[in-house]
């Protein structure tokens, strides 16, 4: 097929998500390998935003290619219930990663229902029907991971499913207090939250949900203290904590999971993503062993046709060991160190860049029309002039391929990047920056 023909098929048969359908104009990629994809025209794009956020080792690896294949050869699919090697021994491999309360694992399809199988799992382990997640995050957009989801795509499921509550993000940038320190805003957000809590009546509260990092919705990194102090409060009132990983998880940090850069240990851990970096869709809940040891005698009621999917399973391990024979980790820190300075060059540079926040290939650069007042470039929830699409479309056109949300451009490359590439790559935002200036009249 020509690429004009792949795209008029999907734009007249498929519904794409997030999206009105009218207009839309997918580029059609005949082939990518590494960080690069080229369409049927054999022009080259860069793809920095690792797809959504999952591609962590580029595209076409050989390892997990081959994995894969093999896999083919013996059983592609075979019920949750066999035994199947590829699941067993992803799910060692998973553990083993995890911080040594952790003990096992419950695989799912992706993301969405890792956080709704998390949730139930929390709920059916306390006998508490309380939830409580955060206003800027997203955890998925399934009825029960979209009523977890704070920001505004969890609107069409309103009115939603009772026992939902909502707290605000540690966003200190956002904050109108001016704190001395990281640990006076932390010992800030922690207090509300345990406000918050008791007056929700503690003992009706099953687990706190937080992406360790928020996500899609800024990168919003956690003070000095936070974390603990969630894990404090949580340990006081017999509450699950639960990060989600799905996004953070799996070097995107520059530690194999992004709560490791905070010194605690959840209860439950939601994952995805860079698990399989998209080869095959695959997510999970790892659980505590005293979560585990439940377990043992009580019915874990959750079930999905496709849990620990043979082929998906095959693919994690591929990736895990990739991870460690490629020192991948150590690639995130060393070109995260050049993405981070090129960031606070930017900042420096740009009237139009209120903030940017990053850790190790996480990363998101913070518009506003005034610095001094912090008013972002388009407002929470709307875009009516589509003035991000344009930024993000400017950067298209010279083959910069991310994505934004709200007021945030999302750079969060594959963590095979070399730091040449990311010196090369962000020559083009310091480009398109110039023109959101003149935008704003700066």
């Amino acid at each position: 097929m020509t690429g004009e023909e792949v795209k008029n098929l999907q734009t007249k048969y498929v519904l794409q998500s997030w999206a009105k359908q009218k207009g839309l104009n997918p580029i059609p990629i005949a082939k990518a390998e590494g960080i690069y994809m080229w369409d049927f025209d054999g022009n080259r794009y860069t793809d920095m935003s690792s797809q959504l956020v999952n591609l962590n080792v580029g595209h076409g690896n050989k390892e997990i290619n081959e994995a894969i294949k093999a896999q083919t050869e013996k059983y592609c699919y075979i019920s949750p219930a066999y035994g199947s090697e590829p699941r067993a021994v992803l799910a060692k491999k998973i553990v083993d990663l995890m911080p040594d309360n952790m003990a096992k694992v419950f695989f799912t399809n992706g993301g969405a229902d890792a956080n709704e199988n998390a949730i139930k799992i929390a709920r059916m382990y306390t006998g508490r029907n309380k939830i409580f997640s955060r206003y800027r995050s997203y955890h998925g957009s399934t009825f029960g991971a979209g009523n977890l989801t704070g920001e505004p795509r969890r609107y069409p499921l309103e009115p939603g499913i009772p026992g939902f509550v909502k707290f605000f993000d540690p966003y200190v940038y956002r904050e109108k207090i001016n704190f001395e320190s990281e640990k006076a805003a932390a010992d800030y957000y922690v207090s509300k939250l345990r406000e918050q809590i008791i007056y929700e009546g503690p003992d009706s509260v099953a687990a706190i949900v937080m992406e360790t990092i928020t996500g899609s919705n800024g990168v919003i990194i956690p003070p000095e203290g936070y974390l603990k102090g969630v894990r404090k409060i949580c340990d006081e009132f017999g509450i699950m904590m639960i990060c989600d990983e799905v996004m953070a998880g799996f070097g995107r940090t520059g530690k194999m999971f992004a709560f490791e850069n905070f010194d605690v240990k959840p209860d439950i851990v939601s994952f995805a993503k860079g698990v399989t970096c998209g080869y095959v869709q695959l997510g999970g809940v790892c659980v505590s062993q005293k979560i585990a040891d439940y377990f043992e005698d009580h019915v874990l009621s959750c079930g999905l046709t496709y849990s620990g999917h043979p082929l998906a399973c095959a693919a994690g391990c591929a990736c895990l060991d990739y991870y460690e024979s490629a020192n991948i980790l150590e690639n995130v820190n060393k070109s995260g160190k050049v993405l981070g300075e090129t960031l606070e060059e930017l900042k420096k540079k740009h009237p139009c860049v209120g903030d940017v926040r990053y850790i190790g290939l996480f990363s998101a650069i913070e518009l506003v029309k005034d610095r001094e007042t912090k008013e972002p470039l388009v407002s929470y929830g709307k875009d009516p002039e589509g003035i991000m699409g344009s930024i993000i479309g400017k950067l298209k056109a010279k083959g910069f391929m991310t994505y934004s949300h709200e007021n945030m451009i999302l750079v969060t490359p594959p963590l095979i990047i070399t730091e040449e590439q990311v010196r090369e790559e962000m020559e083009k935002v310091d480009e398109v920056l110039n023109d959101v200036d003149a935008m704003i009249g700066k």
